[in-house]
């Protein structure tokens, strides 16, 4: 290793031992997770984890209703959830992300255990006891204290706890085996590969760029169609309507022989446990703790904005029907689902003469990247510095420490994982490792998080190249791990992104409005071998209508992924869990375009997991982050502006769940919300 880089290395973990240090003049603690390395490693943190989980709950449990106070119940309550989700999170990453199988494999059986226990926790009736005694005092709490309080119960009685015994006994059972299968099925998603080859003729129209990378043979060509950026710039750009439809059909089969038997059993669990608890479908079990409230709410705020988008949708169709009839000489040429995402970039070609491809050389991902940071270090007033990772789970792993950039308090750490491999989790996400908290001690716990993310890997000849679209994906990550970061709240269950699945979305979906600003694309973008060289303001411009000439058909999609979603849990239960499949590809067909026949694409949509019942959120959290972006847009600065900045962070970010996010919302735009800015939009 050269001098300077060991000088470096070193530099940077001085600079992470500093910051730790530092942390303290500020009552706060900064931790790096320990990451298990090995097999045994995994499987002795699940047993200590699991020991003292149960040694925290048998004390709890054993309080007399006189004994009963709101720091040894409903605080020590969350405690014991928080140290769970360390390890829970921990091995969370190491599933989606080591390199090595019998890690990941290992990691999965392990959170099957530990989300099994984390079930059991809501049934154990001594610990219910002693929240119940100290909650039938009526205590006289305020703010968070009381809201974690009322949330508590309100858990309680979600889980069936004021059930009769077999019944609630019942519940258990099937909400552990339930978990179980959810890790499953996402399991699968993360496993499943399908190299798909084709010669370099089928793949007329694809970049040349992008050519040489999947070149495997003299003439011959694989695209692994469970790799993003490999499927789109396949689906995109390839000119021959055989190649697409192939491809699509194997995309939209991944994991179906593994996973579409596990939905069948999951959705008619869900079904059953919520019918159990008293709820007439899981969708309603699952909105009710959400800003919608329950599922005709959801569905019925969908279903407008699908009709109100049918004009739209119809006259984007019949543009990209045109192009498909001039290419193809073929006047019956009907648009079809593998068609879409081609015919959309010839038209933003054709009307617009913008070409996707050729904007990439204009974001080489480092610059990309440090032109955010510049960014958002700007308006939220924080420093990011690149320090050392103590253990690193592949070479590149990059690690950063974020402070006030004011005060230098520490706030937090951010891991980035940013290119795709074997066995990695394939799409972008934020992942939670370690939680803002205050302790017992009264030392703050300030958060750790990881962006993981497959964004084009560089090759010998040319950097990493994002997509104007890869550019909004990471802005809007980014802004998840912005509202862990600056965190102030007192509890686990309400730090950082920890609120309504409904409004999770919110604060990231309106970042995405920066990467369309002339002067905020100008701060970073430039041509990689002529950095001086920028985007031109009528190519944005023309990006801009591009973008609105296809938003019709975009959205439509989201729209039935939502609606799907939401069919899924409303309509099947035990007697009909085989219509999962035909139903979910009837709603599919009807919202959107009909579907490729014989093709199972809910067997790897794993949001069917983690947003259950929840998709709908995209769209709703979309009209408020429309909302909340005039904040910006009205400001002296604009997008730069540091007091609307400085307002996001104090109202939206900092406190989290610890308060109605409504209140939060309204603060934040000094006025209740409106749909206007959505619908403008």
């Amino acid at each position: 290793m050269a001098c300077s880089t060991m000088a470096q290395l070193t530099n940077q973990t001085d600079r992470l031992r500093e910051f730790r240090k530092r942390a303290a003049a500020f009552n706060a603690i900064i931790t790096v997770p320990q990451f298990e390395t090995t097999t045994n490693e995994i499987r002795f943190t699940l047993k200590q984890t699991l020991a003292v989980g149960n040694a925290a709950l048998d004390r709890l449990g054993a309080l007399k209703p006189g004994e009963v106070t709101f720091e040894n119940t409903v605080r020590a309550l969350d405690d014991i959830g928080y140290q769970i989700s360390l390890t829970d999170d921990r091995f969370g990453l190491i599933k989606e992300t080591s390199t090595d199988a019998k890690l990941r494999d290992a990691a999965t059986e392990a959170l099957k255990t530990l989300e099994e226990w984390s079930v059991g926790i809501d049934y154990r009736e001594d610990v219910y006891k002693a929240l119940k005694a100290y909650a039938d005092k009526k205590p006289k709490l305020k703010g968070e204290d009381a809201k974690l309080l009322a949330e508590t119960m309100r858990d309680y009685r979600r889980a069936g706890l004021d059930l009769p015994k077999p019944q609630r006994d019942e519940v258990e059972k099937l909400r552990k085996e339930l978990t179980r299968l959810a890790t499953d099925f996402e399991s699968n998603v993360t496993k499943a590969e399908k190299a798909v080859k084709f010669t370099q003729a089928e793949l007329e129209g694809v970049p040349e760029s992008f050519l040489a990378q999947i070149k495997t043979g003299t003439n011959e060509c694989t695209v692994q169609a469970n790799i993003t950026w490999h499927y789109l710039s396949v689906m995109e750009n390839a000119r021959r309507e055989e190649t697409r439809k192939k491809l699509l059909i194997e995309h939209d089969n991944l994991a179906r022989a593994e996973n579409i038997p596990l939905l069948e059993k999951i959705l008619s669990l869900r079904d059953d446990i919520a019918r159990k608890l008293g709820y007439k479908t899981w969708a309603d079990y699952q909105i009710e703790v959400k800003m919608a409230g329950n599922a005709a709410t959801a569905i019925d705020f969908l279903d407008k904005l699908k009709t109100g988008l049918q004009p739209k949708f119809d006259a984007e169709l019949a543009e990209f029907r045109r192009l498909k009839i001039k290419e193809t000489g073929d006047a019956n040429a009907q648009i079809q689902i593998w068609d879409w995402r081609y015919f959309s970039n010839q038209l933003k070609k054709e009307k617009y003469n913008v070409d996707a491809e050729q904007l990439r050389v204009y974001f080489p991902y480092q610059r990309v990247l440090d032109g955010m940071f510049n960014i958002y270090q700007t308006i939220f007033g924080l420093k990011f510095e690149r320090v050392e990772p103590p253990y690193k789970w592949i070479a590149d792993l990059q690690l950063y420490a974020v402070s006030d950039s004011k005060t230098g308090e520490p706030l937090g750490l951010f891991y980035l994982d940013m290119f795709p491999r074997d066995g990695k989790y394939n799409h972008f996400a934020h992942f939670r490792l370690i939680e803002g908290k205050l302790q017992a001690s009264g030392k703050y716990q300030r958060p750790t998080v990881a962006l993981i993310c497959n964004f084009p890997a560089p090759t010998k000849d040319t950097p990493s190249l994002l997509s104007h679209s890869d550019v909004e994906t990471i802005f809007h990550e980014f802004g998840h791990a912005m509202h862990s970061m600056m965190t102030r709240a007192k509890y686990g269950r309400f730090s950082g992104t920890s609120v309504p699945g409904d409004f999770v979305e919110a604060p990231s979906q309106m970042l995405e409005n920066w990467v369309w600003d002339k002067n905020v694309l100008d701060s970073f973008a430039g041509d990689y071998r002529d950095p001086s060289k920028k985007i031109p303001a009528d190519i944005l411009a023309k990006l801009k209508e591009a973008k609105l000439a296809t938003e019709g058909t975009r959205y439509r999609r989201q729209l039935s992924f939502g609606l799907t979603d939401l069919m899924l849990h409303t309509q099947i239960h035990d007697s009909n869990a085989a219509e999962a499949l035909p139903l979910s590809n009837k709603v599919l067909s009807e919202v959107f375009l009909p579907m490729a026949p014989d093709t199972a694409f809910v067997a790897y949509f794993g949001h069917l997991m983690g947003y259950d019942a929840g998709y709908y959120g995209y769209a709703w959290a979309d009209a408020i982050a429309a909302d909340m972006a005039t904040v910006f847009e009205k400001a002296p600065n604009g997008y730069y502006d540091q007091a609307a900045g400085r307002r996001l962070r104090v109202e939206i970010y900092e406190p989290g769940n610890s308060r109605d996010v409504n209140e939060s919302i309204e603060k934040f735009l000094g006025r209740k919300r409106s749909l206007d800015p959505f619908l403008k939009k």
